[in-house]
């Protein structure tokens, strides 16, 4: 008899221990809820980051500085906001209810930024003295004549990548002329266009079709 009651108590106490690790999962989580204030004026601040910290998780403040947030017993939480200073706190461990609520005050994050000095526009009389004063070295004067003759020019141009807007208007016409002989028509031929074979000669002409110079 003693032996049944031995074995029937060892079985309760075991039920009884699988029953408390099963619910300690439950009753870790926590729902963490609350407003962020600045600390001079008490003004809620919006969109302040509320992120438990080494989980990934975390969210924002309403318009008013209220946030709402599950997380865990022993969680540290990080408030941070652009222009205050960034402040943790810690979720007690022995929390006797599920729901933990705080206030959270953030300090104005003060930066000092250097000093600039702010001068004014000058005239169109002072510009133009001063550009015709102006004295420039002689490799700028002839930088600037080799990048305005007609041949750079347009080797630059060439080798200039398109723009955003310069590719897309090639697309375009590139699927619009698809779509237009898509039904069967031949596309023209340039190898027959007399225009096409005098602006080619005047392009050899001026040399645009010259291997550049390494």
């Amino acid at each position: 008899m003693k032996k049944i009651l031995f074995i029937s108590l060892l079985f309760l106490s075991v039920g009884l221990s699988l029953r408390a690790q099963q619910r300690n999962p439950n009753d870790s989580i926590v729902q963490l809820y609350g407003v962020v204030m600045t600390a001079d004026s008490l003004i809620g601040i919006p969109s302040a980051s509320v992120i438990i910290v080494g989980k990934g998780r975390g969210t924002i403040t309403s318009n008013d500085g209220v946030f709402s947030i599950v997380v865990v017993k022993g969680d540290q939480i990080l408030f941070s906001s652009v222009g205050f200073k960034d402040k943790m706190i810690e979720i007690p461990t022995n929390l006797q209810d599920n729901q933990y609520s705080v206030i959270q005050l953030l300090v104005s994050d003060t930066a000092y930024l250097p000093a600039t000095i702010l001068k004014p526009r000058p005239t169109r009389e002072q510009f133009e003295r001063d550009f015709v004063n102006m004295t420039a070295p002689d490799d700028l004067y002839e930088t600037a004549r080799k990048n305005t003759d007609e041949t750079q020019r347009r080797m630059i141009l060439a080798n200039l990548p398109s723009d955003g807007k310069e590719a897309f208007n090639f697309q375009m016409r590139t699927q619009a002329n698809r779509a237009y002989y898509a039904g069967g028509q031949l596309p023209p031929q340039n190898i027959f266009n007399p225009a096409a074979w005098a602006s080619f000669v005047q392009s050899w002409k001026r040399g645009d079709f010259k291997r550049k110079k390494k």
